[in-house]
């Protein structure tokens, strides 16, 4: 190497680079990607059903078996428990991260919960009773997990209606009260879960085993002198 590029080497100016997103960008760009981001992790359970299903009618039986109906019933049942207990670990996790803008996409979590939750309901009146309202209410009445999982899809029509900020400024205090409902609703869900299943409590046990937790994080905390909550 010649000798003058070796003395220009040694008296350059090092360069350094930022080891980190400078932050005034990195907080407008998670700002704007947040919600869209959310939205689309939210929608990958509707979009593989959607695959699963197109696969359904080009080849019988390929993706979802030989009682179609009843999977899409069992698959859409499966990802409302799913779903609500992310929108209500969406609290916790920012609560124990010192996030508190994950909020929200509280409400849109939410949302996209009760809409599987009516899919569900939807998909079972469609496949499994095909709309024979005699038969529907003899469910009803004699089947214990579908009476919880109709409560539960009751009780979580009003928490939908009154999810925005709207509604929120209206009810005042009562806004917060209604939507503790949310507790109810996913212990209904849960019973209905259980009760449906008749072999393979592997998934009910990991579902019950978050909300647990779930719970614990919440309320173990207001046992402490002076504790406030927050939300």
């Amino acid at each position: 190497m010649p000798t003058a590029f070796r003395r220009c080497l040694s008296t350059a100016t090092p360069i350094r680079l930022p080891l980190s997103t400078p932050a005034w960008i990195s907080p407008a760009i998670t700002k704007s990607l947040r919600k869209p981001v959310a939205f689309a992790l939210l929608a990958l359970p509707f979009i593989y059903l959607i695959w699963l299903v197109i696969g359904e009618v080009v080849a019988p039986g390929s993706r979802l078996g030989p009682d179609a109906g009843e999977a899409v019933v069992l698959y859409l049942g499966d990802w409302s428990m799913w779903l609500l207990l992310i929108t209500l670990a969406i609290t916790s996790v920012s609560r124990r991260l010192k996030r508190p803008q994950l909020i929200s996409i509280r409400r849109m979590a939410g949302l996209f919960a009760f809409a599987c939750v009516a899919l569900h309901f939807l998909s079972y009146l469609t496949f499994l009773v095909t709309f024979d309202w005699p038969l529907i209410v003899e469910d009803l009445t004699d089947r214990r997990y579908i009476t919880v999982g109709f409560a539960a899809l009751l009780l979580l029509l009003p928490l939908a209606l009154t999810s925005t900020r709207g509604w929120q400024r209206r009810l005042g205090k009562r806004w917060k009260r209604l939507h503790r409902l949310i507790y109810l609703i996913v212990l209904l869900g849960l019973v209905h879960v259980f009760w449906l299943t008749k072999d393979g409590y592997a998934q009910p046990m990991l579902m019950l085993a978050i909300f647990s937790l779930l719970m614990l994080e919440r309320f173990l905390p207001r046992l402490r002198p002076g504790y406030q909550s927050a939300n």
